[in-house]
């Protein structure tokens, strides 16, 4: 790939102000704890944003920032896609938030999500992915009579206390419960088992151990909030024949992976069915949607259809969130937006491991489809424990200058990057260039 970027390195490394930004960050931080509203948000010096369009967006200081951030993946479209903002425009016209019956959006969006993804044989829409885990757990419980849960170190699903554990843990915490919060109901916490992603030894260890407890097992099939750990095919199939011969829910959380990395999810790309699925994120390009799907004999266990677990929520199937969704949907169906952001991907880790090699940096280059991750240690990755190696001051160094020369990335150690279907080839080789003098300096300071 020739590394000449479209735009002149001058425009795009052009000084970062940020006067204004700080004078509204400092304002609003009286009245907003910490002036964010997600602890994921926090940045040095801060950010404010005004704008977003396609790939970029733009900080009250005026500063454009390639995006691959992404708002953490949902927008796969691009920031503010017209057919999507269109959709909730003509909506929000005639229709808005209600609170009784249904609306045929909802009806339509759960018709589609069954059609496309192989778990979904009913769909319950909500708002979150913490909502979908949430409701999928307290459905496994429910169905199979037992109480304890097990997850994988590195995975995160969500904020509640069941499943907030153990995503980047010390060293020390690896093997151990590491609730994420205080204030974690202790006997909520102690009902989770933890295990190593790709260990399925370690799995069927546990299971022949806590078998007759377990309610679920839940995995996100790639390991993305640590970055972009890839299963073992073995994995997730062993996963499948563990929870099948031990009357175990499954549930595969592609919050991250459904939509981004197929309309299906990656479930429809590994060939591995779970019993129940959650999504997010991706659905509808950053408009507030999410759902849980599954077989149909757990999903009418459900208070919706005369069961005895609640499913509730005021703003769940509103109608603007599942007018974008439709309208993301429609745009993912015929395939294209999916070849040109997994053809990207392709071009910006083929072009990474290049500049890697040349430079001679401790670092390699992994990915699927349109993520994108530079971990900074000698490979291979099959868990969490294996990233303990990697160099997070130098991963921090990376990424704050990333930032401070207009490519927006997440600012914390081993997060993912993503491409989203505005991005163009102008906008990698300009990446690229800014990639490679930000590792020189890293090396150099």
């Amino acid at each position: 790939m020739t590394m000449t970027p479209n735009l002149p390195a001058r425009e795009v490394l052009a000084d970062r102000r940020t006067g204004r930004s700080e004078e509204i960050f400092l304002q609003g931080r009286a009245h907003t704890p910490g002036g964010i509203n997600s602890f994921t948000r926090a940045l040095t010096p801060p950010l404010v944003i005004s704008r977003a369009s396609g790939a970029y967006i733009f900080d009250a200081d005026g500063n454009r920032y390639i995006d691959y951030h992404a708002a953490f993946g949902p927008t796969i479209l691009g920031h503010c896609h017209p057919a999507v903002n269109q959709a909730v425009v003509e909506v929000i016209s005639k229709l808005d938030l209600v609170g009784i019956g249904s609306s045929e959006l909802e009806l339509e969006l759960a018709r589609k999500i069954t059609e496309n993804v192989p778990s979904a044989e009913m769909v319950h829409l909500c708002n979150t992915g913490t909502e979908a885990t949430y409701n999928a757990v307290r459905l496994a419980r429910a169905v199979t009579g037992k109480n304890r849960l097990l997850k994988f170190q590195g995975c995160f699903h969500g904020s509640h206390d069941y499943l907030c554990m153990n995503v980047i843990s010390s060293a020390d915490r690896v093997g151990k419960l590491d609730p994420c919060s205080a204030g974690m109901l202790p006997q909520a916490v102690n009902q989770t088992l933890v295990a190593e992603f790709n260990d399925l030894a370690e799995v069927e260890r546990l299971v022949e151990k806590e078998g007759e407890n377990l309610a679920a097992i839940i995995v996100e099939p790639i390991a993305h909030n640590i970055g972009c750990v890839l299963p073992h095919k073995s994995f997730l199939e062993g996963l499948r024949h563990i929870a099948s011969e031990r009357k175990v829910i499954l549930i595969f959380d592609e919050v991250i992976t459904g939509f981004r990395h197929a309309l299906g999810g990656y479930q429809a790309v590994c060939g591995v069915t779970p019993d129940l699925t959650t999504l997010g994120k991706s659905m509808a390009n950053g408009f507030p949607c999410a759902a849980l799907c599954g077989k149909r004999e757990l999903m009418e266990r459900f208070s919706t259809a005369g069961g005895d677990v609640i499913f509730a929520g005021t703003y769940n199937g509103n109608p603007m969130s599942a007018a974008a969704s439709l309208a993301t949907i429609d745009q993912l169906e015929s395939g294209e937006v999916h070849e040109h952001i997994f053809h990207l991907g392709e071009e910006m880790r083929n072009a990474l491991s290049a500049i890697i090699a040349q430079l001679g940096a401790k670092a390699f280059v992994t990915g699927f489809g349109s993520v994108f991750v530079i971990y900074f240690m000698e490979p291979p990755v099959n868990s969490y424990a294996d990233l303990l190696r990697n160099n997070s001051e130098v991963d921090k160094a990376f990424r704050r200058e990333l930032i401070a020369r207009g490519i927006m990335v997440n600012p914390f150690p081993l997060k993912r990057n993503h491409i989203s279907a505005s991005h163009t080839e102008a906008d990698i080789l300009a990446t690229l260039e800014i990639i490679r003098s930000s590792l020189i300096k890293v090396a150099r300071d």
